[in-house]
């Protein structure tokens, strides 16, 4: 059995749960069927474990080095990233007319997760690069398209995305990094960021920087921010790579995990002339910089649900394998040890486990098949309502799997006991890499005040109620299956708490401090029952499978519901109460 994602549950998801088979009948993806997205699927799984998998660990042990001119990074790593590019999985998801093979999002979700599960170091350049030239799809000009975005979907350029300041961090209002207009039309670029991963190696022709920088006498704050390309070398007009821009690395930094994946500060403009080239309108840049973030936030989620899969799947099988104590039973010590899976307390932490990651992977496969239906619809209505769906789910699909399928990370070096915790196996490096997930793309507690504080709020509410309708819709479905009733009123009385406790707290919309001071409550509250849905969905599509497969995703229905639902109506008595002892704990007090 593959330690990435297990296969059949792969299967389930796309075609059992999902349904992406039907996209096939949309004219955009009419070439393609299952038999297509299995062959992709099947290729991807071959190189992800014989060419990612295979030198994650040496990758984390060797991360890259700077000697003051280059970056050095193990060879196996451009080997890895070669045959990526040689497979076509880089333009997989990109239209046929730009390269790509036009395969739905969804699947190409799917392929990415494999990759990530076998070495997210390695696979983290084609990732920053797809979603940099997805911006430039959304908002570049054709002639940046044919210049910048082109050459990154067939691989000879990699991407960036060039936001953080050493001073700013996430509070992208206050970035310094200033933009000057030349008579030419370009931009002078002076400043320097943060935290940029993949900011500078050899493993491409070109580097293309998208950056955040304010013009010259912008306004203040988050309106006067615009967004430029800034390659590392400078392009001709017949696509040729000329000479260097100045664009200088000023440092490494050194990761917890994430190791493989050279992650930098940037100086731009120190030594010499930096140019950049405006994309879209002056001052717009945070709007367009969104369409690459949010695509980077549902992968975000993605991630951290398939490390945390992966971490799940060895810790199952060293658990099946690892024969020590005896049942409380039959506690003879002349006899052989059991299987530690047979212990309840271990089965309790692989559960736990399973209803995280398999929770967490159904979550970000669904919001990927949003982004196809609005893509394939051709009413404009439902396309807003897809649209609308997505945005009040995506705070949600980056937060609840980076928090809790870490949490499943723990436990599955729990389970290998003092092994876990040794670089004999690998649950302590997936620990590791995941610990990030949590940070990037916009911390969780962003995360948690976007939700309750745009999203939720947005529309007079629109996007929460149709939420609550479409996970209410499942619970009404499920009650014609005597075997999942008590999940669908478990789950009707969720989505009713959420309702009551989300129209409690609009009594301190007016004080932002106070109605935000227990977003992340709220977060984990609604994320929750967004995860009881995606589970009592799947127990439906497995309800009526008589095999162990089909029993498993049952029993694990079950389990979230009686041991991890439940844990919603502390956080709604918090949330109702207005409990404010973050709020008004003063600093002088720590």
């Amino acid at each position: 059995m593959s330690t990435l994602i297990d296969r059949r549950d792969l299967d389930f998801l796309l075609y059992d749960f999902l349904g992406v088979e039907r996209l096939c009948e949309a004219p955009r993806f009419a070439q393609h069927d299952r038999e297509t997205f299995d062959a992709v699927i099947e290729a991807a799984y071959k190189l992800a474990e014989e060419q990612f998998a295979s030198h994650a660990s040496k990758l984390d042990a060797n991360e890259p080095t700077f000697d003051g001119e280059r970056v050095h990074l193990i060879p196996e790593v451009k080997e890895a990233l070669d045959a990526y590019i040689e497979g076509g999985f880089l333009a997989a998801a990109f239209d046929e007319e730009d390269g790509g093979l036009q395969l739905p999002y969804t699947v190409g979700q799917a392929v990415s997760a494999l990759f990530t599960a076998a070495n997210i170091g390695t696979a983290g350049y084609p990732f920053l690069t797809a979603a940099a030239a997805n911006l430039l799809k959304a908002v570049g000009s054709p002639e940046q398209q044919a210049k910048y975005m082109h050459p990154m979907v067939e691989g000879r350029f990699f991407g960036t995305m060039c936001l953080s300041e050493p001073q700013a961090g996430s509070s992208l209002g206050d970035i310094r990094t200033k933009a000057f207009p030349q008579e030419d039309g370009t931009y002078r670029i002076e400043g320097s960021k943060m935290w940029i991963s993949g900011g500078e190696h050899d493993l491409s022709e070109n580097i293309v920087h998208m950056v955040l920088a304010r013009i010259d006498g912008a306004p203040a704050g988050t309106k006067g921010i615009s967004l430029f390309i800034v390659p590392k070398y400078l392009v001709g007009d017949d696509g040729a790579v000329g000479e260097r821009n100045g664009v200088r690395l000023a440092g490494l930094n050194h990761k917890m995990g994430y190791r493989g994946t050279v992650n930098t500060v940037l100086n731009f403009g120190e030594n010499g002339d930096c140019v950049g080239y405006l994309v879209g309108e002056p001052n717009k840049g945070l709007a367009g910089m969104f369409h690459m973030m949010n695509e980077a936030r549902i992968g975000v989620g993605m991630g951290a649900s398939v490390l945390g899969y992966s971490g799940y799947l060895h810790s199952l099988a060293y658990a099946l394998e690892r024969p020590q104590g005896r049942k409380p039973s039959d506690p003879d010590p002349a006899k052989k040890p059991v299987p530690i899976v047979e212990h309840a307390d271990v089965r309790r932490m692989l559960l736990t486990q399973k209803a995280y990651v398999e929770g967490g992977l159904a979550l970000c496969l669904y919001c990927a098949t949003l982004v196809d239906r609005q893509a394939t619809t051709e009413d404009d209505d439902e396309r807003a309502r897809l649209k609308l769906l997505l945005d009040i789910l995506t705070p949600i699909a980056k937060a609840w799997p980076s928090e809790f399928c870490l949490e499943a990370n723990k436990l599955a070096i729990q389970v290998l006991g003092g092994y876990g915790y040794t670089r004999e196996y690998p649950v302590e490096r997936l620990y590791r890499d995941n610990r990030l997930n949590p940070i990037h793309e916009g911390t969780n507690g962003i995360q948690a005040i976007d939700l309750l504080g745009r999203k939720v709020t947005m529309r007079d509410g629109a996007a929460l109620k149709l939420l609550l309708r479409e996970m209410g819709a499942t619970a009404e479905e499920a009650t014609a299956h005597d075997a999942l009733k008590p999940h669908a009123e478990a789950l009707a009385q969720a989505i009713d708490t959420v309702a009551e406790t989300t129209s409690t707290l609009m009594r301190d919309a007016g004080d932002p401090e106070r109605y935000l001071a227990n977003a992340n409550e709220y977060l984990e509250m609604l994320g929750h029952v967004v995860i009881a849905w995606m589970w009592l969905r799947q127990a439906l599509a497995a309800v009526d499978g008589d095999d162990d497969f089909h029993a498993g995703k049952r029993h694990t229905c079950r389990f979230f519901f009686q041991r991890e639902l439940p844990r919603i109506e502390r956080r709604a008595r918090l949330l109702a109460d207005g409990e404010d002892s973050c709020l008004t704990m003063q600093p002088a007090w720590f």
